[in-house]
């Protein structure tokens, strides 16, 4: 078996066969890698609306911050259209040039409000809205102001108020404060109420005068008390106005009675007068007495009447019904 005979270390390599048509598949390779990029580039303009019809809306603002080129315009949090730049005008205002493809262009109106908000996270946001729908459609290359809120902002102004609230509240509440000696003044008033003399000692000022007024406010109890008292047994007391009054009422009761059985009497009489023409003259001589007796009873009750008008003090001109 014979051995290998061994290779030189200096001895050169064996070189590789050449590479068929490299100078074609290089060039394939290249033209390959430029219509990917193309590709990709052109879809990414389609993907951004390169391609797509669009309408212009400028709106106008006191300043740009916040806003880049690029910031979607949402409506009901959808984009609508895209900062496409931001210039300034001879106005001196910042015109933020906004491209609307016309696919979306039906959700502005000629009504429609813009805002740009600023929050304290985040980044700015450009809104759209839209109250009447049924608006006249916005114009191409329309002019419209843009709302601006910067919640911000409105930090100092805060900051101010609340110290201002502050300084007042400390006001309000210090040691020779008008909150303080209100507070004061109720502390003694509640201290008189609780006081011996109560409300009177409150009413009255100081102790003497309070008594005093006590005093004559007891004294004036008395005396109300007592005429109360009289005046009770006067009218409901025995031989009071009330007593007599009832024994006059039973007396009008009999007299009444004996009115109604007098008149009885008479009808009956005239009812016989009627039925019997023969003796009219027997009847008309039977009236005179009964007309008498009528006229005695009624002149009975007027002096009644009149002993009533004169006991009883309520009612000054009483009115008795005869039946």
């Amino acid at each position: 078996m014979t051995e290998p005979t061994p290779t030189a270390a200096d001895a050169p390599l064996p070189s590789a066969p050449p590479v068929r048509n490299a100078e074609f598949k290089a060039a394939l390779l290249l033209v390959l890698m430029f219509v990917l990029v193309s590709g990709s580039v052109l879809y990414l303009m389609y993907a951004r609306g390169a391609f797509e019809a669009t309408q212009q809306l400028v709106l106008l603002a006191e300043d740009s911050d916040g806003v880049v080129v690029g910031m979607d315009v949402t409506f009901s949090g959808f984009p609508v259209g895209r900062v496409r730049r931001i210039e300034l005008g001879a106005d001196g205002k910042a015109r933020v040039v906004v491209d609307v493809p016309r696919s979306e262009a039906h959700w502005l109106r000629s009504t429609s409000i813009f805002t740009l908000e600023r929050g304290l996270v985040g980044g700015a946001k450009l809104r759209a809205f839209t109250g009447i729908p049924d608006d006249p459609a916005l114009p191409d290359g329309a002019a419209r102001p843009l709302l601006v809120g910067d919640a911000g902002a409105e930090i100092p102004r805060l900051l101010a108020a609340a110290k201002e609230l502050l300084q007042n509240l400390t006001a309000l509440t210090g040691a020779e404060s008008p909150l303080d000696l209100t507070l004061r003044n109720v502390q003694g008033v509640t201290g008189k109420l609780n006081g011996p003399a109560g409300a009177m000692g409150l009413i009255a000022g100081d102790d003497k005068n309070s008594q005093q007024l006590l005093a004559r406010a007891n004294a004036l109890l008395l005396k109300t008390d007592s005429l109360i008292g009289n005046a009770d047994s006067r009218v409901f007391g025995r031989g009071g106005i009330m007593t007599d009054a009832q024994a006059t009422v039973v007396q009008l009761n009999a007299l009444l009675a004996d009115t109604r059985g007098s008149l009885k009497k008479l009808d009956a009489v005239l009812v016989e007068a009627q039925a019997v023409g023969a003796n009219a003259k027997a009847a008309t001589a039977d009236l005179a007495p009964l007309r008498a007796d009528v006229e005695s009873n009624l002149r009975k009750v007027e002096q009644l009447v009149n002993e009533i008008n004169r006991k009883w003090p309520f009612k000054r001109e009483p009115e008795i019904k005869l039946p």
